[in-house]
């Protein structure tokens, strides 16, 4: 077997890729599959519908239940106009922070898993540990689930899949699940100097904004709660408008985009079905005048939350692997966890080098102290699967 590149190598390789969402990453994969195929890595390509992106799925040790899922995505956020000291896609180094796009969000966690996989390739591992690499994650988590929908068929299933998004290596065991939605509010245009006359379709958009947020007004003081989030209730956000083309003329057409992030006590569904409502109520009092008023709310991606018992012999493991008892935290942003749950019915962790607050800006990066913290609970695991007799790894 080739030399074992460290981590640092590997690391400078992937974020050398510029692995933006909805553009290729297969040039990225043919790398990784090229350390790990001399090493007897089992490797399986899962393509998306146009055949330019493609998920990993990369396999060690006997075929069979039980074992663990290493996963994490391997698209980035853009870097367009924001202010970087260096080139985002070359590596750089200072004191002990290694600085790129993808660095914390996630290439550092991709780096150190592949480093373990070439290590736990020369080991007689009793259980199987696996490594899944997606793509378009930072869109909604959209690449996984094509390759979830097959491994969910076999009848091999892990024991344990643990989510490498950064959390400073603390676990996770929880996030709120997401709806992102699109409305379309259809007015009639007319000329400015006879507004009253048209159906300005901007107001219809600022009359159901004003309701969406009443209904956050409503979730905040009544609905579902989880303190161990720092926003402890679910969201109903706003992130983009548009509509209009001049000044002078009354625009027919408003487009919003919005995004329920919902606590696992609260049912996504029951949100959404009193959002309808709100759309048809702002636009049924003008259809006596206008018959084309309405607003069309429509779903665009989404995925569940993850939410794995705080007693789950899974955290108890990784606890006694990363050698500390700290408190379980939920972390604010979405991962592909749920949808492993849900295809897999496996435990889902999070766990992973690195702080989002360092993500999806510029001058990115992960402690050198991270990536070593996370390479010894990595190798923690292989041992684990070495001796094959830990309960919680089984099938």
């Amino acid at each position: 077997m080739p030399p074992i590149p460290d981590v640092a190598d590997i690391l400078a390789r992937l974020v050398a890729f510029p692995t933006i969402s909805r553009q290729s990453n297969l040039a990225l994969l043919g790398m990784v599959e090229g350390l790990l195929a001399p090493a007897g890595v089992r490797l399986e390509r899962f393509h998306s519908e146009d055949g330019t992106r493609a998920n990993l799925w990369a396999s060690l040790g006997p075929a069979g239940s039980g074992g663990v899922v290493l996963s994490g995505h391997c698209d980035v956020v853009p870097v367009e106009g924001q202010d970087w000291t260096g080139d985002p896609f070359a590596l750089r180094a200072e004191g002990d922070r290694l600085f790129g796009r993808g660095t914390a969000d996630m290439k550092g966690f991709l780096a150190v898993a592949i480093h373990a996989m070439l290590r736990a390739a020369s080991r007689p591992l009793a259980l199987p540990l696996h490594l899944a690499i997606s793509y378009d994650e930072e869109i909604g988590c959209l690449g996984v689930r094509g390759m979830l929908d097959v491994l969910g068929t076999r009848p091999e299933h892990p024991a344990l899949c643990i989510i490498g998004e950064p959390t400073g290596m603390r676990i996770a065991n929880g996030h709120k699940g997401k709806r992102a939605l699109r409305a379309c509010c259809h007015g009639q245009e007319g000329h400015s100097a006879m507004a009253p006359d048209a159906l300005n379709a901007l107001h219809l958009g600022a009359a159901f904004i004003a309701r969406l947020q009443d209904r956050q007004d409503q979730l905040k003081a009544t609905g579902a709660r989880d303190d161990a989030y720092d926003i402890p209730y679910s969201t109903v956000h706003v992130g983009i408008m548009h509509g209009g083309t001049a000044l002078n003329i009354v625009p027919n057409r408003c487009d919003l985009e919005f995004e329920i992030r919902n606590v696992a006590a609260e049912d996504p569904d029951a949100i959404l079905a009193g959002i309808f409502e709100d759309a048809e109520a702002v636009a049924a009092p003008h259809r006596n005048r206008f018959a084309d008023a309405r607003i069309e709310v429509e779903a665009v991606s989404g995925y569940p939350g993850l939410q794995t018992a705080a007693d789950s012999p899974a955290v108890a493991l990784l606890q006694s692997l990363l050698g500390r008892n700290d408190p379980l935290i939920k972390v604010a942003f979405g991962t592909e966890g749920g949808l492993f749950q849900e295809a897999l019915d496996v435990p889902v962790l999070v766990c992973g080098p690195g702080h989002m607050a360092q993500g999806h800006k510029p001058d990115e990066f992960v402690s050198v102290d991270q990536l070593a913290e996370c390479e010894r609970l990595l190798f923690a695991i292989t041992d684990a699967l070495e001796e094959g007799g830990t309960p919680a790894l089984a099938s």
